[in-house]
């Protein structure tokens, strides 16, 4: 696209033309692979700004090509249907409850559908936490769980992690008895490790043995970036226990962020239980929508693991030559040992143009969290960050496929 275009493509142009369609208003993909459509937060300064100067967002583990085209199409449909779904209550969450149940070989009483999973997160502390229940979890971890439990009084056991910042499943197992619920990522967050499922099998039985009344909700949000042959997702065995939940969303590699879909699939009991707790209209007609026709995009979802694979590789190897220990990455973002405090990378970084994450207690005087972007952002990316840990200039190594280059120092 030239600049020309980009100039005159503005937020009035694109609010005439997006009721036309598809014919009038096509997808476009700007360098480095984002796709750029009627999602984007803001069209016209997306475009505008999608040039050597553009922001990189490393920030938040979006998936930075956002929406595929039958999800875009789907919104499209909702917004121009004469019923004026986006003025109705949504009437879609059976729909996507039953294509889900049928995907994961369920019943639709199964399944709960969610504001993102944020929302199952917060049912499923709301649920089973208390103040004579605590809550366990890792440290590091996602924050939501532990969020909610100080909202409520409940007590918050943290049990810190392993040198290699997988979870300490032993101490977890400990910490567990009288727990009232275990909140456990696999793949985590920040440290995007992951547990095979042998072991995440043991672990399972041993909490509910010693503590039968615990509850152990697993959030699969970065299920689908997985490439290491021994994980599992505790789906079958969430659809059998009623004392285990699993949390999945759209808002990763189906890259729906900002659209707000998540679920929850478990035993009929306990999603009756979680779904008493949930505010019913919660979702968004354009979202489930979107849920709906991006579930059957399976070739899609192919290429967006084999994408985020590849970049990965690229981003963890660049990391490790530069003399940085990056965690064993399953997810679609990196938790690196940089050597100093996030704060001030992160700071550094916005001054040139690189979002990346927050602080994550108690490593945030050595760690930061960094998403995967597409190949051109990280290529553009790893030269600040050269530039910023003072690993002087890189040159090329190898091609790695997706037009992505690997790099070795060199000055």
């Amino acid at each position: 696209m030239t600049p020309d275009l980009r100039t005159r493509v503005g937020r009035r142009a694109f609010t005439a033309t997006a009721g036309l369609g598809a014919a009038a208003l096509s997808l476009r993909v700007l360098d480095g692979g984002r796709v750029v459509g009627p999602w984007t937060r803001s069209f016209g300064d997306e475009l505008y700004a999608a040039g050597p100067a553009a922001t990189i967002l490393l920030h938040n583990n979006e998936n930075p090509l956002g929406p595929g085209e039958r999800a875009i199409t789907a919104i499209r449909a909702q917004l121009s249907d004469p019923g004026i779904p986006a003025a109705r209550y949504t009437s879609l969450v059976p729909d996507l409850s039953d294509a889900l149940a049928a995907r994961h070989r369920c019943r639709p009483e199964n399944v709960l559908v969610g504001c993102g999973s944020t929302q199952i997160l917060r049912s499923a502390t709301f649920a089973y936490a208390s103040a004579a229940r605590p809550l366990v979890a890792g440290s590091p971890t996602y924050e939501e769980c532990a969020g909610v439990a100080r909202l409520i009084g409940a007590p918050i056991r943290a049990v810190p992690g392993r040198p290699t910042l997988h979870h300490d499943l032993e101490a977890m197992i400990a910490a567990a008895n009288g727990a009232g619920m275990v909140f456990f990522d696999n793949p985590g967050n920040p440290a995007a490790t992951v547990h095979g499922a042998a072991d995440v099998a043991s672990f399972v039985e041993r909490v509910l043995r010693a503590s039968p009344g615990t509850t152990i909700l697993f959030d699969e949000a970065y299920h689908d970036y997985v490439t290491d042959p021994a994980y599992r997702t505790q789906i079958p065995l969430a659809l059998h226990t009623p004392r285990v939940i699993v949390a999945r969303t759209f808002s990763k590699a189906y890259g729906m962020a900002g659209l707000r879909v998540g679920y929850a699939i478990a035993h009929v009991d306990t999603i009756a239980r979680m779904r008493a707790l949930q505010y019913p209209s919660s979702t968004n007609a354009l979202g489930l929508a979107a849920a709906l026709a991006t579930l059957a995009d399976d070739e899609r979802l192919a290429a967006e693991q084999r994408r985020n694979a590849e970049v990965r590789a690229f981003t963890l190897d660049w990391f490790r030559q530069a003399g940085c220990t990056p965690t064993e990455s399953q997810a679609n973002f990196v938790f690196v040992n940089v050597g100093r405090p996030a704060r001030g990378v992160r700071e550094a970084c916005a001054r040139q143009g690189v979002l990346v994450g927050r602080d994550f207690p108690p490593y945030e005087r050595t760690h930061v969290r960094i998403s995967i972007g597409t190949a051109e952002e990280m290529r553009r990316a790893t030269e600040v960050f050269g530039r910023l840990l003072g690993h002087g200039k890189t040159r090329p190594r190898k091609n790695t496929g997706h037009g992505i280059t690997a790099t070795e120092k060199h000055g």
